[in-house]
């Protein structure tokens, strides 16, 4: 199943104004559960920061965290990076259209080569490692290119299911979501990495419980499957959406608001010890 082409098919859309696409991300912000995660964790770490603060989106995509991220603070600046160029001249296009190029800057970047010493006071990673095999180095890079005190937040699949993979064959991993170099991670074998990075105060929790699961195949499964099969369902969409949407919502509620004994996903939070 090819999830990618029909994301890039509802950018091209969503892309012809800067209106459109910041309407874009909302919609992304309501619909997917690891947004009400992640912007949960970003506004209390925005609440404890204060004004000014260097930020790095490693993995920034289409830009969706960049543009949250950039909205948390007026002072706060912010590097996206992606190994994707055209991804990133479109976001850096996009983000000086809003105005907001003097704060975020977008750049190529390979993370396993990315390496700042101690300038970021929060590094953001949202659905990047499960691609990256070679994830210690990432690891030990974003710990050198963060500064004493900062943060790491990381949302990605657990081992229980979240790549939604069912077949193991000569090309790899196989599943709802291509491209994952593993099937997620075991909780244990991600705190143990990041310890060994030089992390400390590492906190892991589940996401996408049972309600979470339930909304993920509502809101994004289902429809994507059906996309696949014919793009004639682009017509059906809203209507779609308006019905499922209330229902959705309440799952996501529900699973930001409990604490899950196993999750599809998984919401890492870890800091950089302060210089004694």
């Amino acid at each position: 199943m090819q999830y990618d082409p029909i994301k890039r098919s509802l950018g091209r859309v969503f892309n012809a104004t800067p209106g459109f696409r910041v309407l874009f991300y909302r919609l992304l912000n309501l619909l997917l559960l690891r947004s009400w995660y992640i912007r949960r964790e970003l506004k209390k770490w925005a609440s404890r920061q204060g004004r000014g603060a260097a930020i790095l989106d490693a993995g920034s995509g289409f830009g969706q965290y960049t543009w949250s991220l950039s909205r948390l603070g007026a002072g706060y600046q912010i590097l996206g990076v992606d190994v994707k160029e055209e991804q990133v001249a479109d976001c850096n296009r996009f983000f000086d259209k809003l105005g907001k190029g003097d704060n975020v800057t977008f750049k190529i970047a390979d993370l396993t080569r990315f390496n700042e010493p101690e300038s970021y006071d929060l590094i953001l990673s949202v659905d990047v490692m499960e691609h990256i095999e070679e994830d210690r180095k990432v690891f030990h890079n974003f710990f050198s290119s963060m500064a004493p005190g900062g943060m790491l937040l990381i949302s990605t699949p657990s081992d229980k299911g979240g790549s939604d993979a069912h077949e193991h064959g000569e090309e790899g991993i196989s599943g709802f979501i291509d491209e994952h170099v593993r099937d997620g991670y075991n909780m244990e074998d991600i705190h143990e990495k990041l310890e060994e990075a030089g992390f400390s105060d590492i906190d892991c929790r589940y996401s996408y419980g049972k309600p979470g699961h339930i909304s993920w195949l509502l809101s994004m499964k289902f429809p994507i499957t059906m996309l696949n099969k014919s793009r004639l369902f682009f017509v059906l969409l809203p209507f779609y959406y308006l019905a499922v949407w209330p229902l959705a919502a309440l799952l996501n509620l529900m699973d930001v608001s409990m604490q899950h004994k196993e999750g599809t996903g998984l919401i890492v939070k870890a800091y950089r010890p302060m210089q004694k």
